[in-house]
């Protein structure tokens, strides 16, 4: 093949644009989706258990946001208003004493600490619509490692998480901090379900 064979071929083989390359860029670059969650819409529910019983309210949600590729689930966001935290159960006098409680520095400290945030990690799915996810969970300060389920249906998703208060400080009434507590004890582990609307 002669010299001017040669640079002919080299020009054409570059000037030709690959198929392939172009769709692997293709199936890499799908952008994902960040889809904001309507708060006003949207629940927080909290669970607490004690020796004699338990105790539940809500919380509100500041902002939250949860990311698709496509329909996939792949991470999101939130931060939540402690400073909305409240009972439900109760009423009058008694409802006032123990969300003062809930506020105060023996639990959540509201005044120093006005916010607790939840970023995802990782999510793989384990059914249709619904995932395991791994998120980094901060509360007064303080971010430990949680993992809970989340199921997504249409525009609207639930989640439903343990806490370890005692991993965030939160000491009053813990036997993993006092002893002698009787049927005064507070368990540790208190139940979230966080129901979005998006």
């Amino acid at each position: 093949m002669t010299l001017s064979a040669v640079l002919v071929a080299t020009s054409i083989a570059i000037a030709t644009p690959s198929n392939t390359k172009e769709k692997t860029t293709e199936k890499t670059t799908k952008a994902v989706e960040k889809k904001v969650i309507n708060t006003e819409a949207s629940t927080i529910t909290w669970k607490a258990y004690k020796v004699t019983g338990s105790h539940e309210g809500t919380i509100n949600l500041a902002s939250a946001n949860l990311d698709f590729n496509g329909t996939i689930l792949t991470g999101g966001a939130f931060v939540v208003d402690m400073t909305t935290i409240n009972t439900t159960d109760l009423e009058g006098e008694y409802k006032q004493k123990l969300d003062g409680h809930l506020h105060s520095d023996d639990f959540f400290g509201t005044a120093t600490h006005k916010t607790a945030s939840l970023e995802i990690t990782s999510v793989k799915a384990s059914g249709k619509n619904a995932y395991n996810a791994t998120a980094n969970l901060t509360i007064k300060n303080i971010t430990k490692e949680v993992n809970f389920t989340i199921s997504v249906y249409g525009s609207k998703a639930t989640a439903n998480l343990k806490v370890d208060r005692s991993q965030f400080d939160v000491r009053y009434g813990s036997g993993s901090f006092f002893d002698n507590l009787g049927d005064k004890t507070i368990y540790d582990e208190f139940d979230l379900v966080v129901d979005l609307q998006f």
